[in-house]
């Protein structure tokens, strides 16, 4: 499958890898950023000078109009939308249940249910063959946190997580014959800024130890699910939710 692709988050981490490799493959690609312009820029230069097709779009999931935006822009540089990504994330910062501000779980939920919500339904209304559509495929970037509950650090982004793996589930059966698949991919300790720019940049190294594999995974890693997740070899594959966790 090739076509236009949109990544949300698509800036660093997980979504830049996912950009980069599906131009690799033939998608063009609509690089969504909420702030961070420069390295948008530079996940777009990366794949126009590998002969890839990409644009950087700026929107805030979170914001109806600006996801909106998004997807109009892509329509307009690429067509027709058959592909979504959706990883745009945050963690809302490490603090236990006793001490979590409603303001920071606003945010989370905003970013992590509302934006995915929102940007799968604008792709609903443009892939589903009940609508017009030609299909397509949608990916929704989870976490093991959904399941292992993230005690003591991210309760809220864990259950913000459990809440996209639901959606995933519903909505796969939902769509299923309207030619939209549905999956989901849990991703476990990763290799990224995210625990950085949450406040903790050893946890990788820290948490590494208990991972069965004995060690964090890639982004690339990830992104090679998301990717097989998108393509034509995941035909038969809706409403899933694959681990990439090294067995955590």
């Amino acid at each position: 499958m090739t076509g236009a692709l949109i990544v949300t988050g698509a800036a660093r981490g997980i979504g830049a890898a996912t950009a980069r490799m599906a131009a690799a493959r033939g998608f063009s690609v609509a690089v969504n950023y909420a702030k961070d312009a420069d390295a948008a820029e530079d996940v777009v230069a990366d794949i126009r000078n590998g002969g890839g097709e990409a644009v950087a779009v700026q929107a805030d999931v979170s914001v109806e109009a600006d996801v909106m935006r998004l997807f109009a822009t892509a329509e307009h540089e690429f067509g027709t939308v058959g592909a979504l990504v959706n990883n745009a994330g945050i963690t809302g910062g490490f603090a236990r249940v006793a001490e979590i501000s409603a303001g920071a779980l606003e945010r989370v939920f905003a970013v992590n249910v509302i934006g995915p919500f929102l940007c799968a339904r604008e792709a609903v209304r443009r892939m589903s063959t009940l609508r017009g559509g030609a299909g397509g495929a949608i990916v929704n970037v989870s976490s093991r946190a959904a399941r292992l509950g993230g005690p003591g650090e991210w309760v809220h982004y864990a259950a913000s997580k459990g809440a996209l793996d639901s959606l995933t589930v519903g909505l796969a059966r939902e769509v299923a014959d309207e030619g939209i698949r549905v999956n989901g991919v849990a991703a476990g300790l990763i290799d990224t800024e995210l625990h950085t720019l949450a406040g903790k940049p050893t946890r990788v190294r820290d948490l590494a130890p208990g991972i069965p594999l004995r060690r964090p995974g890639t982004a690339a890693e990830v992104a090679e699910a998301i990717l097989w997740l998108l393509s034509p070899a995941a035909s038969y594959v809706t409403g899933a939710i694959t681990a990439v966790s090294g067995g955590r």
